[in-house]
This record gives C-alpha cells, sequence and structure tokens, in this order.
C-alpha cells in the first residue's frame, strides 16, 4: 500500500463515481464530492459500511474522505445509492 502523501496526492490516480454501478478494486480512499448514500463498502479485511459510517442509511456529507482503518488495507468493493464520489486508487 502507498504512503499517506501518495494517497492524498491521488499519486496512483482517481475515478469519479457518480451512479449506481459497482466498481470493485484497489481503493485507497474515498473522497466524497456531493453528498452520498453508499450501498456497499467494503475493505479487505471484510469490515462494511456500517464500521465506517455511524448511520449508513443516511446521507455522508460532501467534502468527507473516508480511508482503511489500517493503510495496509484496501476498500475492495463500493456501490452508491445516490451522489458523488472521488475513489483514490
Amino acid at each position: 500500500m502507498r504512503t499517506w502523501n501518495e494517497i492524498l496526492s491521488a499519486a496512483a490516480g482517481t475515478i469519479v463515481l457518480n451512479d449506481t454501478s459497482t466498481y470493485t478494486g484497489n481503493i485507497a480512499a474515498v473522497h466524497v464530492i456531493g453528498d452520498a448514500v453508499f450501498d456497499t463498502l467494503t475493505d479487505a479485511k471484510g469490515n462494511d459500511k456500517a464500521d465506517y459510517i455511524i448511520a449508513p442509511a443516511t446521507a455522508v456529507k460532501a467534502g468527507a474522505m473516508l480511508t482503511p482503518f489500517d493503510k495496509q488495507n484496501a476498500f475492495k468493493t463500493i456501490k452508491l445509492t445516490s451522489g458523488s464520489v472521488l475513489l483514490v486508487l
């Protein structure tokens, strides 16, 4: 996994997810760019959206940054119900 500087500078690139399709891959961080409700958010260690979002049915506000609990870990699957996020690879 990359360093925090590499993650924050998006050294490996980014993808905008702004629909309800499922993205699967190694995601270092999720930056919410438009209030978003997550359908699915899982990491490589089996944690899911309820582990990262206290009220998972409520929108996460724009500007929030979600990172895996352990920087050696990565998010693996993400699907939105609504909103827009920037996936930092």
